[in-house]
């Protein structure tokens, strides 16, 4: 059985969201990020040797980056379909998508967060305007980054959405309040949060 390491209000959510799609059986343990003898917890920092969350452990696999567990539940179950098959047409962009936040989404946050001055030729994420118009062309042809398929991406892709709505650092617009809420509708979105709390 999977063991996933979490937090609440982490970007744990991400993993949970995608067992929970997936339907795979886990274990959560919970993980207090202020408390170092949780954080010191000898399993999960083999999972996670920076002490962050979300990691996993199934069975020798231990991953700790949300993007790497969601690419690895995708490929480890395909019978839920979240990943495009190896050699189906949409796996480059795919891949791409499942990449963009924690590439790009999530160093643009901290460039608007922290005032940084955009570098279009230094930081990787081009800025965060930059960024936005990228995500914005990709959702275009909806419901999902995809298309008509949900996949991995899009646990990524809502969540981060999400957490540019809490932080203020968007303002409201349709074709992005509408996919997070597609997102969060989904019945494997609404028992993570439950699980959340």
């Amino acid at each position: 059985m999977i063991k996933l390491y979490w937090a609440p209000r982490t970007r744990a959510i991400r993993a949970m969201w995608m067992l929970e799609e997936a339907g795979v059986a886990y274990e959560r343990v919970q993980i207090n990020l202020t408390d170092e003898s949780s954080r010191a917890n000898p399993d999960f920092r083999r999972a996670s040797p920076l002490g962050k969350v979300p990691a996993i452990e199934d069975g020798p696999v231990r991953l700790n980056d949300s993007g790497a567990i969601c690419l690895y539940i995708a490929d480890a179950y395909p019978q839920m379909q979240l990943a495009p098959a190896i050699g189906h047409p949409d796996r480059g962009a795919y891949l791409q998508w499942v990449l963009f936040t924690n590439t790009s989404i999530e160093p643009a946050m901290i460039e608007k967060m922290a005032k940084i001055a955009p570098n279009q030729r230094a930081h990787g994420w081009g800025s965060f305007d930059s960024m936005m118009s990228t995500l914005r062309a990709g959702l275009e042809r909806g419901p999902w980054i995809l298309g008509e398929r949900f996949s991995a991406a899009d646990v990524l892709l809502g969540s981060a959405l999400f957490f540019l709505t809490v932080f203020k650092l968007i303002d409201p617009e349709p074709l992005l309040d509408g996919y997070v809420a597609r997102c969060f509708a989904r019945p494997a979105a609404q028992r993570a949060k439950a699980a959340e709390g």
